[in-house]
């Protein structure tokens, strides 16, 4: 019992340094964050929360439960970061306490608390799971949805099935078919290995599951599709569907391997674990539950492998079952620096970040990237330099100190993850973001009406709580741009500079 409110302890700290501390610190990143939340924004300020809209214009991208979440945060909290990225975190934070549950069900304390705690420390889930976009709350859903399934087929307990229908809806409703195609691939593969496809057909038709399914999925898309008809169809079941796996969208493409990279990079600073974790799965094929998480896992890794459109969270639906069996293969780790150097390299590097950007910064080929070079040092300065320092000493002190590996994990996790939210990800948004966010606050301050020119911002939408116009400007137009942009008008009145972002008046 003791054991247990230790990991409690542990598992409350990790989520709030993971999802929470920096929740309202930084600027909205575009262009996700910042299209979500202006969408919402806009919800708020029409009352029609049927339909979505992006800057006046109608958006079909995703489905609607994360604007509903952001739009009640924002009624409570206000117009603000802190609120339009709490139901991301809260989303992680039950997904969380999901894998703690089902791992202590049907291994052991131990074991759920390492899985738990994997998830939560790991970068990538720690970046999208306080981001103001549908992706935590999608894998919530997956990761409730495929657990469920599973205590169905082992127990033959109907209300798991009803649970893993429910799931799949809400699924549904946050971010379409892919929370249909995830739970009933997987199963189909593990029910024709274990020779029980008849029984996963009459799961999966089953009447009232699939009434649960129609009841909670099915009212939102009638109404958007009586709203919006054949807009509806084209937009989003055909457009933001089914062609991004069979073309690559807005240039989002990559190799077969793409995700390897990913996986290395998106679970520190447990890569090492992971790739322990890879090493024993052969071992693993035997067992009923193993075998069923590793056909989650690979079934995501190659079908997003062969989908045309890559973006590197789409990983993240197979995540849960990774973190499961890491915790497995966490204790038959003989040698702490085969863990430590992972998260050690990755901090020394992030340290030379800013003198790396400065020294190739000419090589780079996106004028507008290049452009940002010279604000590097003020971006990444002193007080960058020291967090990354700071966090690599004490990983070195972590892996000298004898300490129990289960403790070891966490502690590594923490210094990792706090540096990446309270010195990477700050560094990035002065460069990229902050700029965005004063050009919205000082438009706002002067009620300027803006002409965005060759930038899509959202996020400026949100600051300065208005739309914008996407013409050739003309003259008398305020005009939003890069600075690489700016040498095409004659005589700009400077409004506004910082970084690669302008704001001017076009003279005559």
């Amino acid at each position: 019992m003791e054991q247990n409110k230790q990991y409690w302890l542990l598992l409350a700290v990790a989520i709030l340094a993971s999802f929470y501390i920096s929740l309202g610190m930084i600027p909205l990143f575009d262009l996700d964050e910042g299209a979500f939340s202006e969408a919402t924004r806009e919800m708020l300020k029409s009352g029609n929360y049927i339909t979505t809209y992006l800057n006046g214009e109608l958006r079909f991208d995703k489905p609607i439960l994360i604007y509903w979440f952001q739009a009640m945060s924002v009624s409570v909290f206000g117009l603000n970061e802190f609120a339009l990225r709490l139901p991301s975190a809260i989303a992680a934070s039950v997904w969380a306490v999901v894998i703690y549950v089902f791992t202590n069900k049907h291994f052991d304390l131990k074991t759920a608390f390492l899985a738990t705690i994997f998830m939560v420390l790991s970068v990538q889930v720690s970046i999208v799971g306080k981001a103001a976009i549908a992706d935590a709350l999608l894998n919530l859903w997956i990761a409730v949805s495929m657990l469920a399934m599973y205590q169905y087929f082992s127990t033959r307990q109907k209300s798991m099935l009803m649970l893993a229908f429910a799931a799949i809806a809400l699924g549904t409703l946050t971010k379409g078919p892919v929370a249909i195609l995830v739970p009933l691939a997987s199963s189909l593969f593990y029910a024709a290995i274990k020779k029980e496809l008849k029984f996963w057909l009459s799961s999966v038709l089953n009447p009232y599951g699939l009434l649960v399914f129609l009841l909670i999925a099915a009212p939102w898309y009638v109404l958007e599709y009586m709203d919006q008809g054949q807009k509806f169809i084209d937009g989003f079941l055909l457009k933001h569907n089914i062609s991004r796996f069979e073309g690559a969208m807005e240039g989002h493409t990559g190799s077969f391997l793409y995700y390897l990279p990913v996986l290395i990079f998106g679970l520190l600073p447990f890569t090492g674990v992971f790739i322990k974790a890879i090493s024993l799965a052969k071992h693993w094929l035997k067992d009923d539950l193993k075998l069923y998480l590793i056909i989650w896992f690979v079934f995501v890794l190659v079908f997003f492998s062969f989908s045309s459109t890559k973006l590197p969270h789409y990983i993240i639906y197979g995540y849960t079952p990774v973190f499961i069996l890491m915790a497995l293969a966490a204790e038959q780790i003989k040698h702490s620096w085969t863990v430590l150097l992972f998260p050690l390299l990755a901090l020394v590097f992030l340290y030379f970040v800013p003198d790396i950007l400065l020294m190739y910064g000419d090589n780079v080929r996106d004028n507008y990237s290049r452009s940002l070079i010279p604000a590097v040092p003020a971006a990444f300065g002193a007080g960058y330099k020291w967090i990354m320092a700071v966090s690599s000493v004490l990983v070195v002190i972590l892996m000298l100190v004898k300490m129990k590996r289960r403790y070891q994990y966490p502690f590594v996790g923490l210094v990792v993850i706090i540096a990446v939210n309270l010195g990477l990800m700050p560094a990035v948004a002065e460069l990229q973001q902050v700029p965005v966010k004063q050009a919205a606050l000082y438009a706002a301050e002067h009620q300027l009406k803006i002409n965005m020119y060759k930038l899509n911002t959202p996020s400026f939408n949100v600051y300065s709580e208005s739309l914008v116009s996407k013409t050739k400007p003309v003259a008398g137009d305020v005009v939003l741009t890069k600075k690489i942009y700016l040498d095409r008008f004659d005589n700009p009145q400077i409004l506004f500079q910082k970084n690669g972002i302008v704001l001017f008046k076009v003279i005559d």
